[in-house]
């Protein structure tokens, strides 16, 4: 659904409250070492999202390290630090490291929850975080796909 301010969010779909809380920064402390900030969206627009992103990987970045909630309602999608300073993404939200030098993790950090895409590729190499201006097209996009199938159900 198309918002006032001219984006597009799934509005019957927001993250939980618990999805907008940071992590302890004690959860991040891994042995990647690469500081993060994390977008959650609802798991449904945040699917797509990632279907979008592995579309286009031969054209934009890649898609980077993407967590899996345990009740599988939200994911986020690992993204350089600063980002929460600019985001406003209707129905996503974004942690903000404030500076607390929050790290990809090895194991996930999220108690319960597991990686839809790992930080390495099995290689013990990081992946590029995701390219927060790509995000943000890849969930409008997302958002207008699922509004396009709710309204013809």
């Amino acid at each position: 659904m198309k918002t006032s301010d001219g984006s597009w969010t799934t509005a019957r779909h927001k993250p939980t409250a618990e999805a907008g809380q940071a992590p302890s920064a004690d959860a991040f402390d891994g042995a990647h070492g690469v500081p993060c900030d994390l977008v959650t969206v609802p798991a449904r627009q945040g699917l797509e999202a990632v279907d979008i992103l592995r579309r286009g990987a031969g054209e934009a970045p890649p898609v980077g390290p993407v967590l899996l909630d345990d009740n599988c309602a939200n994911l986020g999608f690992l993204v350089p630090p600063g980002t929460a300073a600019a985001w406003d993404l209707p129905g996503s939200a974004c942690t903000e490291t404030a500076g607390r030098g929050l790290r990809i993790p090895a194991e996930p950090p999220v108690p319960g929850g597991g990686w839809l895409l790992p930080p390495d590729s099995g290689s013990g190499e990081v992946t590029d975080l995701t390219d927060p201006a790509v995000l943000r097209e890849a969930l409008g996009e997302a958002a207008r796909l699922i509004e396009a199938a709710d309204g013809h159900r």
